[in-house]
């Protein structure tokens, strides 16, 4: 059971740091030094889908990569898959960074799409810095419906 921090922590006779308190220490989660800084693009790779009559569109904002650094995919088992890359900037030795904040390397997201995805109609597109890939739908069938006489 997690126990919620007072700002008297009785355990250690000391008064609770709001700082210095991690929340997350007893969980288990490796600590972020383990985490590769190649993930920080994924995490930050933001993707928007909604669904309309027609088909599910996804947008994902991917500022400063050009398409050529960007693949769209479609697994076998209806996996939409949008994947890239964003290089580090190289770096001049006579440079000095005051912060590094954009962060870079690899980024892959996955979504499984519904049945109604035709995965063979698929469309993708970058404009400004934002990839859009439309997924068509089959189009909703309506029954035939046929009257039967009623004898009697």
């Amino acid at each position: 059971m997690a126990m919620i921090p007072s700002f008297f922590d009785n355990r250690r006779g000391t008064i609770f740091d709001p700082f210095t308190w991690e929340p997350f220490k007893d969980f288990p989660f490796p600590p972020s030094s383990l985490v590769s800084h190649e993930n920080s693009a994924f995490v930050n790779t933001r993707i928007d889908w909604k669904e309309t009559p027609e088909a599910h569109v996804f947008k994902a904002d991917l500022p400063g990569l050009k398409k050529e650094e960007v693949k769209v995919e479609v697994e076998d088992d209806r996996v939409l898959q949008i994947s890239g890359e964003r290089s580090v900037e190289k770096e001049d030795k006579n440079d000095t960074w005051h912060r590094v904040e954009r962060s870079s390397g690899k980024f892959v997201r996955r979504f499984r799409l519904p049945e109604n995805a035709r995965v063979d109609e698929v469309k993708a597109s970058m404009e400004n810095g934002v990839l859009t890939v439309t997924v068509q739908k089959e189009e909703v069938k309506k029954p035939d419906v046929k009257a039967i006489e009623i004898s009697g």
